[in-house]
């Protein structure tokens, strides 16, 4: 496996857990324990975890993330307590997934793992505050649905398909600037609107 793919991967995998990193590490997790991920050998620092205390606590982390994230405003409080968290893991993960026997790819994977969870955390965390501002609940069910969904699925494509997992962090970095930018100017408007007029 090239080093684009390696970086595709580890790129992909911190992004994703800035989304979803308890679904992530538990995804990871079971699709190896089933064999239906087997590893190349660089990668098998992953195995751990497949160790069933850690698939646990990943499961138990991803099944209150998974209905805390479908309440309006719980989800904005639970992606405030995990500002920290996504990013430490993402970092984490990036880490596991390159040559350990190379510290200089393990520092640049732990650098960008971390800035990348933390890119894509800000992104979703914006965007739902915009989608908070909604009086309807049903568009932050649909939207973390969404986000359920497509974590687990480009996890398994970018783990499946290594030659595509850079292509799969780059789409998801443009996503990731999109629901920044869209967040910021909804937030703008709104707070706009909000502003008391000053008459002369």
């Amino acid at each position: 496996m090239d080093i684009m793919a390696i970086l595709g991967i580890a790129g992909s995998v911190s992004l994703l857990a800035g989304w979803r990193l308890y679904l992530s590490v538990l995804a990871t997790g079971l699709a190896m324990r089933l064999g239906a991920l087997p590893l190349p050998e660089h990668l098998h620092s992953l195995e751990i975890l497949a160790n069933p205390w850690i698939m646990g606590i990943a499961a138990v982390g991803a099944l209150a993330e998974f209905f805390a994230d479908k309440v309006m405003w719980l989800d904005s409080i639970w992606d405030a307590v995990h500002t920290l968290v996504r990013p430490v893991g993402g970092a984490l993960l990036a880490l596991a997934i390159v040559d350990p026997s190379d510290p200089a790819m393990q520092v640049i994977a732990l650098l960008l793992g971390g800035g990348a969870s933390l890119a894509a955390h800000a992104g979703k965390a914006g965007a739902r505050a915009v989608v908070n501002a909604s009086p309807e609940p049903a568009s932050n069910i649909a939207v973390s649905t969404v986000e359920d969904v497509a974590t687990a699925g480009l996890l398994y494509m970018a783990y499946e398909h290594p030659a595509y997992a850079a292509g799969i962090a780059a789409v998801l970095v443009a996503i990731i600037i999109g629901l920044l930018f869209a967040a910021r100017h909804v937030l703008r408007r709104l707070f706009s609107r909000r502003e008391p007029r000053i008459e002369t």
